[in-house]
């Protein structure tokens, strides 16, 4: 063992040599956290679905754990190398693809109408999933959706690397970490706005805004097919 060897021979040289990482360590992680914030905090499909959850009170931490895991899964996934794997299989990306259309295009014209025919002046007693379509629509947000495979899995997956073997681990500690922080903010947060979504007027607004964005994404992903 080449490290053990030199350790005998020049003490100095070795330690430097045996903790390659031990000063960007911080820098890698921190790096992680502020490149998956960029990514995640943004206006989307997901973080509108999981902002309405969170206004409405149901099945919130169903809703946070599904997106944040997701996101962990993808992270993880990139930086050990899968977006390789992902650049190989084209295919795979155009279903994902149509399949993500179809789905958004589906939610948002459901939220259009919520948008036109009002929504309730108490958020606990609106009409809302079940727990078992939550989960369904949390899942299809984030594994429907063509971009969280070519940013969370390519970009992360690429930045990492140029942070080392070690380094990247770290990086991917960070954008985990980011994940979490955000998805556990938006989704508990969004109490906080609870008296501004007492007025029916209110939940139109977001419905049309979530509406927008969903129709949005759907015709960009057709555009782009």
């Amino acid at each position: 063992m080449p490290a053990q060897l030199t350790l005998r021979q020049d003490h100095e040289l070795v330690w430097c040599s045996r903790w390659p990482y031990r000063r960007p360590v911080p820098t890698a992680a921190l790096a992680g956290f502020l490149t998956g914030a960029s990514l995640i905090v943004a206006i989307g499909a997901q973080n509108a679905f999981v902002l309405r959850q969170g206004l409405s009170r149901h099945h919130v931490l169903l809703v946070v754990a599904v997106c944040a895991v997701s996101d962990l899964v993808l992270i993880l996934a990139g930086v050990a190398g899968v977006g390789a794997l992902v650049q190989r299989a084209p295919l795979v990306l155009v279903v994902v693809r149509y399949a993500g259309a179809a789905f958004l295009l589906g939610y948002g014209l459901l939220a259009a109408r919520r948008a036109l025919r009002g929504g309730q002046l108490d958020p606990a007693a609106a009409r809302e999933l079940s727990a078992r379509g939550v989960l369904a629509a949390a899942l299809a947000f984030t594994w429907l959706n063509p971009h969280v495979y070519l940013d969370t899995v390519l970009l992360v997956g690429s930045v990492a690397s140029t942070h080392g073997a070690r380094g990247r681990w770290w990086f991917a500690a960070g954008a985990c970490l980011a994940s979490v922080t955000w998805f556990t903010l938006l989704g508990y947060g969004a109490r906080g706005l609870a008296p501004v979504f007492r007025h029916r007027l209110a939940w139109r607004v977001l419905d049309a805004g979530i509406a927008v964005v969903m129709l949005a994404l759907a015709v960009s992903l057709l555009v782009s097919a």
